[in-house]
């Protein structure tokens, strides 16, 4: 699970900066400087940064600078580095292809439409689970991830969003008597949630973060976060009147109004195919009908600390 405690991103750089590491730097500034003048595959390109922090972290444990060090101060260390190499490399790897950029003005411009006129009951999210004010906090905190550069603290933005409508779940199960749906509950919130903040660049920033937050980390909590918002990336891309509560003509109507009123051309949505393979995995997508929404990982949590310093 994510450390709570902000990242000691200021230590790394110490170590850096001591003689005795001038070894470590020089691999590290080589890597960046080979990379950067490689033409751009992003499955390539996340193997070949996973298989660079892999080598390091042997460096590392190995290194004299770190002898006696605890798990913890080892880890810290690796975070630095991915760090540090990842925003070094940000330009070179995030929406590097102009497949990622389409893909990013496309759902961002069906959001757009979708704003217009989408309620939370055309998702089937039950009263109880309206919340505007969680809701707006939820909002903001996924809207945050465009400024970071980083993997981790991208997925943080990620995983303080669905930490809140996981907290207000968690209340209306205990002061409403609302027996909890699981996905069924959380997924549909966090559609909502999404549309009505039309975070930047989603589909890049969640194909940034599979492919190169280091995958010890992507497990477990943030992995089921993060595959949450694969899958209603998924939804969206898909999203017609089929897979909402409304009638297909009004939903045909409100999206030509909001047409109108946008100046958005009408555009084929993206098959899955084409957005949802980041390496060999899958988007996790759901269900056309909402009541039997389900994700591909079942995980159990248990809700600690609301937010998660970055």
């Amino acid at each position: 699970m994510e450390t709570t405690h902000p990242l000691p991103f200021d230590s790394f750089l110490d170590k850096m900066r001591n003689p005795a590491s001038l070894d470590l730097v020089r691999s590290i500034k080589s890597f960046i400087v080979s990379f950067s003048f490689n033409v751009g595959n992003p499955e390539n390109d996340g193997k070949r940064i996973q298989d660079f922090f892999l080598t390091t972290e042997a460096a590392i444990r190995d290194h004299p600078l770190w002898a006696g060090s605890t798990d913890e101060e080892i880890d810290n260390a690796l975070e630095g580095l991915e760090k540090y190499v990842m925003t070094k490399l940000n330009s070179r790897t995030f929406a590097s292809s102009a497949q990622d950029v389409k893909m990013d003005r496309e759902i961002s411009e069906k959001i757009c439409l979708l704003q217009t006129f989408l309620r939370p009951e055309h998702l089937d999210i039950p009263v109880v689970l309206q919340n505007e004010a969680l809701w707006l906090l939820a909002e903001k905190e996924l809207k945050k991830i465009n400024a970071f550069k980083a993997p981790r603290e991208k997925l943080l933005c990620i995983m303080n969003c669905c930490r809140v409508i996981n907290n207000l779940l968690l209340n209306a199960s205990i002061s409403e008597d609302h027996v909890p749906g699981g996905a069924d509950d959380f997924l549909p919130v966090l559609i909502y949630v999404t549309i009505k903040a039309n975070p930047p660049q989603l589909h890049s920033n969640l194909k940034f973060i599979q492919l190169y937050r280091r995958q010890s980390k992507l497990i477990s909590e943030a992995a089921y976060y993060h595959t949450n918002l694969v899958s209603a990336k998924s939804f969206i891309v898909e999203l017609n009147a089929k897979s909402l509560s409304i009638e297909e003509t009004e939903f045909e109507e409100s999206m030509q109004a909001a047409r109108l009123v946008n100046r958005v051309p009408q555009i084929t949505s993206p098959t899955i195919d084409k957005i949802s393979t980041f390496g060999k995995q899958t988007d996790p997508g759901p269900s056309t009908e909402m009541h039997k929404r389900k994700t591909n990982i079942n995980v159990q949590w248990t809700p600690k600390n609301l937010y998660i310093e970055k």
